[in-house]
């Protein structure tokens, strides 16, 4: 039931169609002010069942209630998690608490991991600082410090769970059951470690009991070494294989992967517009490139393998400025289509205009 045809004079004209006629119930007279009142109040009511019907089903529920509706069935959202990065600092060694500054955020040593070399976690929470690199300040003083570079992001930092991601979340959990340790449960309870994006599993890959999980990260790119041991750990530490310390059920040899590289090499003959060319163009033209790559790799979870097509990077090329016509495009030196492996995502090789 809808409730947006009881507007106020719909109801007002309902409640005066009840008074006799030989009353007068024109506006302004003495009936038609003692009903309007009410009828005012009545449409803020309706108003009210209409967000009431809203809020009481998953589909249309704002996020406060959907988070309502989730919890009884044990599904929250993923809460905004903190970058773990890699950094340089030479000089000295540099003690666990020191904080760092780096760009418009600061981090903290959490772990010396070799020869001036420590894991530093941003303190602030989000995807923002993940892309964050460069020289960095000591907050904090430290005595015969050299140097300082932030050099790599080991696990991303992630926001707070999108509210329509986290609907489709919901949702999915009532088509497909997770449990004891079959594929779903699996994508479920790896999907949900900080870090983590898409998720394959291979059951009964290497013989009975054994399991391969492979993933990407959160931003969709290949996931560092650091990453996917803290997931190995996670899941079924390497040391305690099958005895059920981690989440996998007792039984269960997972072995953990990460999503692999595979380079795309890409020629073609670009005619530019007058007072373009390549050299102000390239870098449009990688962003581009990347952008159609990013989004294949959104949707290597839920395919068997991706397919680079030539028509849509000829497409999106011509769609920027100065762009008059691409031909001739080739991939891996080849005019066809380039299939990306099983486990691999795209990225871009050598960009060049001939």
């Amino acid at each position: 039931m809808a409730y947006e045809n009881q507007t106020y004079d719909a109801i007002l004209n309902r409640m005066l169609g009840r008074v006799p006629d030989n009353i007068d119930k024109r506006e302004g007279s003495f009936m038609w002010y003692s009903q309007a009142p009410a009828a005012a109040e009545l449409q803020q009511e309706y108003i009210a069942l209409d967000q009431f019907l809203n809020e009481a089903f998953a589909d249309t529920a704002t996020r406060e209630y959907l988070i309502k509706r989730a919890k009884e069935r044990g599904i929250t959202p993923y809460p905004a998690s903190f970058a773990v990065v890699q950094a340089t600092l030479v000089g000295t060694d540099v003690e666990q608490g020191t904080r760092f500054n780096c760009g418009d955020y600061n981090y903290v040593v959490i772990d010396k991991t070799g020869d001036n070399t420590y894991e530093l976690q941003c303190e602030t929470a989000g995807a923002a600082p993940n892309s964050v690199y460069g020289d960095m300040t000591p907050i904090d003083y430290v005595q015969g410090l050299e140097s300082a570079e932030l050099t790599q992001l080991l696990i991303p930092g992630e926001d707070e769970e999108d509210t329509e991601t986290f609907r489709q979340r919901y949702f999915d959990s009532l088509d497909a059951q997770a449990f004891g340790g079959n594929i779903q449960d699996y994508k479920e309870k790896v999907g949900a470690l900080q870090g983590v994006g898409g998720v394959k599993v291979y059951p009964v890959w290497n013989g009975p009991g054994t399991v391969r999980v492979v993933f990407t990260t959160s931003e969709n790119k290949v996931p560092s070494d650091e990453l996917v041991q803290t997931v190995q750990t996670a899941i079924d530490p390497e040391q305690n294989h099958g005895e059920g310390l981690g989440l996998a059920p007792i039984g269960h040899y997972v072995t953990v992967q990460g999503a692999t590289a595979q380079s795309v090499d890409i020629s073609m003959h670009i005619e530019f517009k007058s007072g373009w060319d390549w050299d102000n163009s390239q870098s449009d033209i990688y962003d581009i490139i990347d952008a159609y790559f990013a989004e294949l790799s959104a949707a290597w979870e839920d395919n068997d393998t991706l397919i680079v097509r030539i028509s849509q990077i000829e497409s999106r090329i011509l769609d920027l400025d100065g762009i008059l016509d691409v031909t001739n495009t080739r991939l891996n030196n080849s005019s066809a289509n380039v299939e990306i492996a099983q486990d691999c995502i795209p990225t871009r090789g050598t960009v060049t205009n001939e």
